[in-house]
């Protein structure tokens, strides 16, 4: 069509950055639950490795997925990675912030 615009600038992707997206979800996903499972380290330590893998499991999806970089010209992916990033926060301090004042009144005695 003479009135398509193509934009050759945007990358989609190739093989390589999913199969490599794909095997650090995989890998990003096994670390906490083999953790947990093992039940060898303190709450503390399995609630912190639990939060790290979920930021870095989040950021693997918005680069190798999303295809959001810092390349591109217009500002619309970097405000869509502080938006991501605002939305993270929030929900990870507010589940944990819950999770805390559910056990703290969650207590017997």
């Amino acid at each position: 069509m003479s009135g398509s615009q193509t934009s050759h600038d945007n990358s989609h992707g190739s093989v390589k950055s999913y199969v490599t997206g794909l095997v650090l979800s995989i890998v990003l996903t096994i670390i906490p639950f083999g953790v947990v499972m093992s039940g060898d380290f303190s709450p503390l330590a399995m609630v912190g490795v639990i939060t790290v893998t979920a930021v870095l499991q989040v950021l693997v999806q918005l680069v190798l997925f999303m295809h959001m970089s810092a390349k591109t010209d217009e500002g619309w992916n970097l405000t869509s990675f502080v938006f991501a990033v605002a939305i993270l926060v929030l929900v990870i301090g507010g589940s944990l912030w819950i999770m805390h004042h559910l056990n703290l009144n969650m207590m017997i005695g």
